[in-house]
Formats: structure tokens, C-alpha cells, sequence
């Protein structure tokens, strides 16, 4: 009876990629305008917010297709 539902429903990977990469995103984005400030040392080094670019951009591919799939079935 209740073997043919799956846990969550047929799409749960990409309702888990939407929440990991939405987090990557919105979490780089947040560290790049609001760098962490430690006691009078340089905010954001080149190298610091060239790698937060980096993994925003790979967060908003993640959603981005996540969200393709959901729209898509």
C-alpha cells in the first residue's frame, strides 16, 4: 500500500540541490558584501573573495537548475 511513495516524493534530489545551492549562493553572496572583521585585520583579502565568487557562482548553477527540473515534471 505504501511501498509505491517514495520519502519526500519523486523529487528529492533536486529539492536538495535547490537547498544546497540556494545556501551556497545566498551564504558567499552575505560573506562578499558583509565580510567577517577580526580584530583590525584586512577585510576580504583578493584571493578570499575571488574563491566566495567562485562558489556563488557554482550555488546559483545548482539552483538554477534545480529549479529547471522542478518546473519542468
Amino acid at each position: 500500500m505504501f511501498a509505491d511513495q517514495l520519502f519526500l516524493g519523486h523529487d528529492l534530489l533536486a529539492w536538495l540541490i535547490l537547498a544546497f545551492g540556494g545556501a551556497l549562493l545566498v551564504g558567499n553572496i552575505a560573506a562578499i558584501v558583509r565580510p567577517p572583521v577580526d580584530d583590525g585585520d584586512a577585510p576580504m583579502s583578493k584571493g578570499m573573495r575571488r574563491r566566495a565568487v567562485v562558489f556563488a557562482a557554482i550555488g546559483a548553477v545548482a539552483a538554477i537548475w534545480a529549479l529547471a527540473t522542478l518546473t519542468t515534471h
